[in-house]
């Protein structure tokens, strides 16, 4: 998030959530934003194709067509334009690119949008007028807006409608993306991408490479890199200048021999990639797979090795949240059996991968993978990593946390990104057309699916589904069909429907509701018996390679 939760609760005037249901999938910060409607009058305009929760607390929902919002958000644009309500100052102070993204907005007139999204033009015209008028207005979106085959194109158009209004480095404005998982800022922060070091710092920078190539015990001697075979220039370090694979590229990469082995942690493949069907395929023809989990998984019957790692409540480290504010948590029991904390795991195979390899590695803080303890390897991350030069593990101790870029003891953190310029200077529209989704209704799969997840139940379901209480409430899958499907189909009160993908099939209870649009199912990926995977597309951005779950065709039939 460019902005952090509490100032857009208590700042924004206005707020355009779209693809994101926040008071299910973010429930303290929906109690935020429920609380600033209530309190102080937070307009909010939702988008999204269900009329999830918090369209209840909305002055307006616009209700698109699945896989439509770069055409809703252009549309939107080309109305601010027409009655001139983008701040000109902020575009002629901090932006470039201007008249070549407003020669593509102009392309999309309200009756144009209307057709493509299924929103009237009244609603248009009030949408745009609430975000234009109402100032400072935060964007807040999540899932829905980047699992799509345009996902990074999707954000691009958010950041144009945001500097368009003049909506950012201000208190109540930004863009303000809500992670799908507790500690995925923390993983990306930290360099669990595959094109970059820790602090995003990008693996082709040779600057880069050479700095932990030093700090990790790699030095150049008589042309040659200690701990490599290969004879380089004085010059270079052996850590590659590649760009790596992603999760989506890998696992298939299994099944055509350019992978041949998966070190997974704390992820079930299984139940939350795409396409279940093939990844079953896949991890099938891996050489090797070493698995390190808290509990049995779906994907536990493909390991070759199991490693006990250990809960939040078992170890001492950090989490960053979606607002880059980075967290003590703190060991409150031992560990159960063998279980160990997965830093202790990792350095202990790597010791291992170094002796068994017969390597000397030259010297460096700790180039012998020995950390006594996860403060250690905070202060190897202060050193490495400026965005958290100054967040250290005392500090933490201290207060609440602290929000990067902090890059000095001294530095009290960024609660808002962007105040005096954007990272590369001056912020660029990006001209963005609408791309139809990968697959669309056709007469053999005329619906829409759309998936994600419920309340009571987190992620792939394998920590949920073992808490009682909640199974109580939610104890099986469920599938959200309209009021008019569910008339055409003969569905009778409660009753059991099938789901068929071109890349699956799975069965389930359905739920009549009007939370779904005729036209569309909504199903969730808690329950193996009924996930939705089996059905999605392993359709990619070809930017960002996440796969697009939101979208697909399908074709339901009663049981």
């Amino acid at each position: 998030m460019s902005n952090s939760m509490e100032d857009v609760a208590n700042a924004a005037q206005a707020a355009l959530i779209i693809g994101s249901n926040t008071t299910e999938q973010h429930p303290v910060f929906g109690s935020m934003l429920r609380r600033a409607v209530n309190k102080r009058g937070l307009k909010i305009v939702v988008a999204d194709p269900r009329k999830i929760d918090i369209t209840e607390f909305a002055v307006l929902h616009l209700q698109q067509n699945p896989g439509t919002d770069i055409a809703l958000i252009n549309g939107l644009m080309y109305i601010i334009l027409e009655k001139g309500w983008e701040d000109k100052a902020f575009i002629e102070e901090r932006c470039e690119g201007y008249d070549e993204f407003k020669a593509t907005v102009k392309n999309y007139p309200p009756q144009k949008v209307s057709e493509i999204t299924g929103i009237p033009v009244e609603k248009l015209y009030q949408a745009a007028e609430i975000l234009s008028v109402n100032r400072p207005s935060a964007v807040i979106w999540a899932m829905g807006i980047t699992q799509h085959i345009t996902g990074v194109r999707n954000v691009m158009s958010l950041a144009n409608l945001q500097m368009l209004l003049g909506n950012m480095g201000k208190p109540g404005s930004g863009v303000n993306p809500l992670r799908g998982q507790n500690n995925v800022q923390g993983a990306c922060d930290m360099g669990g991408l595959p094109n970059v070091y820790p602090g995003y710092q990008p693996v082709t920078n040779a600057e880069a490479r050479e700095k932990f190539a030093r700090a990790w015990g790699l030095k150049v001697e008589s042309g040659k890199v200690e701990g490599s075979e290969a004879n380089l220039q004085p010059s270079t370090f052996n850590l590659p200048d590649k760009v790596g694979l992603t999760v989506t590229e890998m696992i298939p990469g299994l099944a055509d021999g350019r992978v041949k082995a998966l070190y997974i942690l704390g992820e079930d493949p299984i139940m939350s990639d795409p396409d279940t069907a093939h990844i079953r395929h896949c991890l099938e023809a891996a050489d090797f797979i070493v698995l390190e989990e808290i509990f049995p998984s779906e994907t536990s019957p493909y390991a070759d090795v199991l490693l006990p790692g250990v809960s939040f409540a078992e170890k001492t480290g950090t989490f960053t949240n979606t607002e880059r504010r980075v967290q003590m948590v703190r060991k409150a029991v031992e560990p159960v059996g063998d279980a160990r904390p997965d830093w202790w795991i990792i350095a202990e195979v790597a010791k291992r991968i170094v002796a068994g390899g017969g390597r000397q590695i030259a010297e460096g803080p700790h180039a012998g993978w020995d950390y006594p303890d996860a403060n250690t390897i905070m202060t190897e991350i202060n050193a490495l990593t400026p965005s958290y030069g100054g967040i250290t593990f005392a500090r933490l101790e201290q207060g609440k946390g602290l929000q990067w870029p902090c890059p000095t003891t001294e530095h009290p953190g960024t609660p808002i990104l962007h105040t005096k310029q954007f990272s590369r200077g001056r912020g660029k529209f990006m001209p963005i057309d609408h791309v139809p989704p990968a697959e669309l209704p056709d007469d053999e799969y005329p619906m829409f699916l759309n998936t994600g997840r419920v309340l009571y139940h987190y992620h792939g379901g394998e920590m949920t589904r073992r808490a009682s209480g909640l199974m109580a409430v939610y104890g099986r899958p469920l599938v959200e069909v309209s009021p008019l499907d569910a008339e055409k189909l003969g569905l009778e009160g409660q009753q059991r429907v099938r789901i068929t993908s071109r890349r699956g099939s799975i069965e389930a209870e359905a739920w009549v509701t009007d939370r779904v649009p005729p036209g569309m199912v909504y199903a969730n990926f808690h329950f193996p018996e009924a996930s939705a995977n089996e059905l999605t597309i392993a359709a990619l951005d070809p930017t960002s390679k996440i796969p697009e779950y939101k979208v697909c065709a399908v074709k339901v039939e009663v049981v």
